[in-house]
């Protein structure tokens, strides 16, 4: 029987209007955003708010995590206008901070890499100041396909850890929780001013002890920005939440994961590895300043 989700998890539907010309946007560029492919819960704030984490290299993923709502299977060829058309959307929409995720291609070679660079690439060009954050998948560990990203000066590389190592054989099964973490230790290895970011998710069954072991690897590879949030079932058919986190308890990892050295610590049960990203990168930067 499913839990009953709780008064602190019951998202207001926001709007304005944004979203409809954040929407037009997207359909007119036929781009693909993770906001409706994973249905999350903040899109409309997002979408109100005039942005988007846009989700590159199609929507149909060659594995198949049991938290994840995006369609697994095999997918079509990449679309060689998708950097170009990603570019005019973020310059259209006026963006500061784009964040660009993808579906993980393990059929590709470089697992999509390259096609990040030309996403970050394109960016550039119409909106040199914008702050790029990308959120990518492991690349099978292959260092060569990281480099491609690294070389491409993103602001920012996200790479998710998603849970405690004990569940990735039910939730992750087909990646590897060493080679998340070796992922995010060469970004801060490569000589780059790239700041990394990684993210969980709670709820899982996972136990507090094993948590906090996490947010020290995550630490211990360098990495300075984390977010941890609720996870929240897309169907019966998908791992099913096994417990509902008391806001309390995030707020406490929150404060531990600042007190261990992270320089921005996102922790509540509605944050997502994306949500209010330029406000993230902002506290962050601010951080960097002082230090």
């Amino acid at each position: 029987m499913a839990l009953r989700k709780p008064d602190w998890l019951r998202v207001k539907v926001r709007g304005g209007s944004n979203t409809e010309n954040v929407k037009e946007i997207l359909e007119r560029h036929s781009l693909h955003t993770v906001c409706e492919e994973a249905n999350c819960p903040n899109r409309m704030e997002c979408f109100s708010r005039k942005t988007a984490t846009f989700m590159i290299l199609g929507n149909r993923c060659t594995r198949n995590c049991t938290f994840c709502n995006v369609e697994s299977g095999l997918p079509l060829e990449p679309d060689q206008l998708e950097p170009r058309h990603v570019a005019e959307a973020v310059a259209e929409m006026g963006l500061k901070h784009a964040v660009i995720t993808s579906v993980t291609r393990d059929d590709l070679p470089d697992g999509g890499a390259a096609f990040f660079a030309q996403v970050i690439s394109e960016i550039r060009k119409l909106s040199p100041g914008t702050i790029i954050e990308v959120l990518i998948p492991d690349f099978k560990g292959y260092e060569s396909s990281l480099g491609k990203v690294i070389n491409a000066s993103p602001d920012i590389i996200n790479h998710n850890v998603e849970t405690v190592p004990r569940l990735y054989s039910e939730v992750r099964p087909q990646a590897d929780y060493s080679q998340s973490l070796e992922l995010l230790k060469r970004v801060k290895s490569s000589g780059s001013v790239i700041l990394s970011k990684s993210g969980l998710m709670l709820g899982l069954g996972e136990k507090e002890d094993e948590v906090m072991q996490v947010l020290k690897d995550l630490r211990d590879t360098g990495c300075d920005i984390i977010t941890i949030g609720q996870y929240l079932a897309p169907s019966a058919m998908h791992h099913p939440v096994i417990e509902y986190i008391h806001p309390d308890k995030f707020e406490e990892y929150r404060l531990a994961a600042l007190d261990m050295g992270f320089k921005s610590a996102s922790s509540a049960p509605l944050v997502r590895s994306s949500y209010l990203a330029d406000d993230v990168y902002k506290s962050c930067f601010l951080t960097l300043i002082c230090d």
